[in-house]
């Protein structure tokens, strides 16, 4: 990019380049997400802290276009051309190269920037985009919390079509609900294998966005980076996002409601920000990430910290609307924390928690076994979905015989599973996957140890 700037682009290029989002955005894009800074002061940022950062991208591109410094940094032309001048005056860079226009500029590191660049560089190897103040970023969580009486609630109507022919009970279903529009905590609980994981995910889905999100946070005067793709998804892009796009802070992006899931491996040291020596920055813990969305914690009762300490590490918390994390040092900070929070485990929950335990949890709902019609449905749908021809009789084989024989209870997880291994099976013998007796037999003897027909 730098070599064909270099060689003269238009103007109109690089204010395209300049203005061009990061990644695709979502609906009332200039609602979402705050209004751009103009000036340093703006950014709420310390001016050398932005020096930092406009140094470290110098000296990692060479020699740097203004737009490529903004598009990196994602800040305003003003705002660097407010940090740029005075870096000129210091004689720390110098203007490589100028076009037709005052955009059409790149810069490079003299000597003394070069030695300014490598101290900075020791102290935080952090080269992205600039982060956003705590303060900002609380009043932004504030503004977008799940527990505003003007936020939308879930209806029965949308829970229902999310939900679908998925063999729940209504007790469980009218509890998962009631803790939706109250956002309050749930705790899911039945065998493993029963679709509880998938359960939270399609709750997740129902939390309406779209909410902004910062790429990185400056907490006691150290980075802290936040944005995951993988959980801070993008919305469908519409037709004015470009437009709105420019009049907006690029340091946020909008991004559906997180779902984040954590398991078994949840350990103390990851309910923390944790420090990365070789960057120089914080990554942000999961509930950090998930705030303005829904946690699930899984396996409950199987992490190397208690069910107990888990639960109080994250009902008081949620319950106040805030966190404390705390940085090397010891230094600590107040952090928000607002999400929907999903307990779910495969354990009796009087075996994981005590009742006052349990009295703290907003609602309970049992996630069991399905009912023969609701397995046979949801074995069809699992066909349909992998182009499976359905067979009643090989459904009837598999409910009555394989099911009953074994007495193994209809868990949600074995259609997708038995489908699965026939197809497997079909692929390696050259011929196409069907249901059949002999299909779901043969499945069914690959997943469980010789004598569970007979059991």
């Amino acid at each position: 990019m730098i070599d064909t700037l270099s060689t003269g682009n238009t103007a109109t290029a690089l204010r395209a380049a300049q203005t061009a989002p990061p990644a695709p955005v979502g609906p009332d894009i200039a609602l979402v997400l705050p209004r751009q800074a103009k000036t340093v002061r703006d950014t709420g940022l310390e001016p050398r802290f932005i020096t930092d950062l406009v140094l470290k991208v110098i000296q990692a591109i060479g020699k740097a276009p203004l737009p490529t410094l903004a598009a990196k940094l994602r800040l305003s032309i003003s705002v660097l051309r407010e940090v740029l001048n005075p870096l000129i005056a210091e004689q720390q860079i110098e203007v490589a190269w100028c076009g037709e226009s005052d955009i059409d500029m790149q810069y490079q590191l003299t000597s003394i920037g070069q030695r300014t660049a490598a101290e900075v560089l020791a102290r935080c190897r952090y080269v992205g985009p600039a982060p956003v103040t705590l303060a900002s970023y609380r009043a932004m969580v504030e503004r977008q919390a799940l527990r505003h009486a003007d936020c939308e609630r879930v209806t029965p109507a949308q829970l229902a079509a999310a939900l679908g022919d998925d063999g729940l009970p209504s007790a469980s279903r009218d509890a998962i609900g009631a803790a939706l529009y109250a956002r309050r905590s749930l705790l899911l609980h039945g065998p493993s294998g029963g679709g509880k994981t998938q359960l939270a995910q399609r709750l997740g889905r129902l939390l309406p966005g779209p909410i902004a999100v910062p790429y990185a946070l400056i907490i006691g005067r150290q980075v802290v980076r936040l944005f995951d793709p993988v959980l801070h998804v993008s919305p469908p892009p519409l037709a004015r996002q470009q437009e709105d796009r420019r009049s907006c802070d690029a340091r946020w992006v909008v991004s559906q409601r997180p779902l984040v899931h954590v398991g078994a491996e949840l350990g103390r040291e990851m309910l923390d920000l944790r420090y990365d020596a070789e960057e120089g920055v914080y990554h942000a813990p999961p509930h950090l990430q998930a705030n303005n969305g829904m946690l699930v914690i899984d396996d409950i009762g199987r992490q190397r910290l208690s069910a107990a300490e888990l639960l109080n590490r994250f009902i008081g918390p949620l319950d106040a609307g805030a966190d404390q994390l705390t940085l090397q040092g010891g230094q600590a900070e107040i952090v928000p924390f607002d999400a929907a929070v999903v307990f779910a485990t495969n354990l009796e929950p009087a075996a994981v928690f005590d009742d006052a335990a349990l009295r703290r949890i907003g609602y309970k709902a049992e996630i069991g076994p399905w009912s023969p019609s609701a397995y046979r449905a949801l074995l069809r749908r699992q066909c349909r979905l992998r182009r499976i021809d359905y067979d009643d009789g090989a459904a009837d084989h598999l409910v009555e015989r394989l099911h009953g024989a074994s007495k193994r209870a209809l868990l949600a997880c074995y259609p997708g599973e038995l489908l699965d291994r026939i197809a497997d099976f079909a692929g390696f013998a050259g011929h196409e996957a069907r249901l059949s007796i002999a299909a779901v037999e043969q499945a069914w003897r690959s997943m469980f140890i010789a004598g569970a027909m007979e059991d």
